[in-house]
């Protein structure tokens, strides 16, 4: 195996081959031809030193090995945008007139509409928006390097001040050949705590609310260590869909990917996963001018 490493345009080949289906279309996708897709496959077989994707007369599909392979680039090109906005974030912070500071979910499916609701009412704002987990929200605010943050978390710590602005529930999803997408009975909260899982990182608010429903399980029982903890939602779709275990994620980071079949909801009962999402600001200094005006959007939207 090469010891140099492979290109992110490749590894979104790969993944975009397990997700669309077949070569050709993940080609199409690229906006490359099919004989410089199949190239770039090979090339990156030969670095990596397993076979990704098994050529037949019905066409192409990952092997074993590729599922694994995809889970772990999908972890690779979300860590690749994250240090994206990461920078876009940095070259706007000395003009930024607002700093904010979101959790992945928020950020991702409902911080967009703020701001341009935000933009509308007060065009000649410019805003700086950290995207980083629940915990470290509550941090920035606490240290005050921004002036407002969103979280997801069951509770937020002493010294911040909160308003309600959603709610959110996370469910169960697996790939469609995972043996939970044919059940024909629900899952239990015990059996889902009893069993490895793909989640977040631990900080998260998505992670934060797993735990203390797990917590709440009544009589205790024995919790399974997580198959895989990743930074964003992506990287845990990814891995989900590439069939290393079930997953539990936001609704609104999979709903797209269920209707289309991408993931399966798995239904379950006996554990509470809804959870609220909060604004949070430094307790003793009263939001104003565009923070305040933030705000009231994002609780009346």
């Amino acid at each position: 195996m090469s010891s140099a490493l492979p290109d992110l345009d490749s590894l979104k080949l790969l993944v975009d081959v397990g997700e669309l289906g077949s070569l050709g279309r993940a080609a199409r996708a690229a906006g490359i031809a099919q004989p410089s897709a199949s190239k770039r496959i090979a090339q990156l077989e030969r670095r990596l030193g397993v076979p990704l994707i098994e050529r037949t007369p019905r066409g192409s599909a990952l092997t074993a090995e590729g599922k694994m392979v995809a889970g772990w680039a999908a972890q690779v090109l979300a860590a690749a945008q994250e240090l994206m906005r990461a920078v876009q974030a940095v070259r706007l912070s000395g003009a930024a007139h607002l700093r904010v500071a979101s959790s992945m979910t928020v950020a991702e499916y409902l911080v967009p509409r703020w701001l341009g609701e935000l933009q509308n009412r007060e065009p000649g704002v410019q805003v700086g928006l950290d995207v980083v987990n629940s915990a470290d929200v509550a941090a920035r605010v606490l240290a005050e390097e921004v002036e407002l943050g969103f979280v997801e978390g069951p509770a937020v710590p002493d010294g911040l001040s909160q308003r309600l602005v959603g709610t959110d529930r996370l469910v169960v999803v697996v790939a469609p050949e995972h043996p939970w997408a044919r059940r024909r009975t629900v899952l239990r909260g015990p059996e889902l705590a009893a069993t490895p899982l793909v989640v977040r990182e631990p900080g998260s608010g998505t992670r934060e609310t797993l735990d203390v429903a797990f917590a709440g399980i009544s009589p205790a029982i024995h919790r399974a260590s997580p198959r895989l903890e990743l930074g964003s939602n992506s990287a845990v779709k990814g891995a989900a869909q590439a069939g290393v275990a079930p997953a539990v994620l936001s609704g609104y980071a999979v709903e797209a990917d269920v209707a289309i079949g991408r993931l399966v909801e798995v239904p379950l009962t006996g554990v509470d996963l809804v959870r609220r999402l909060r604004a949070v600001w430094r307790r003793g200094r009263p939001l104003t001018g565009p923070a305040a005006t933030l705000l009231a959007i994002a609780c009346h939207p």
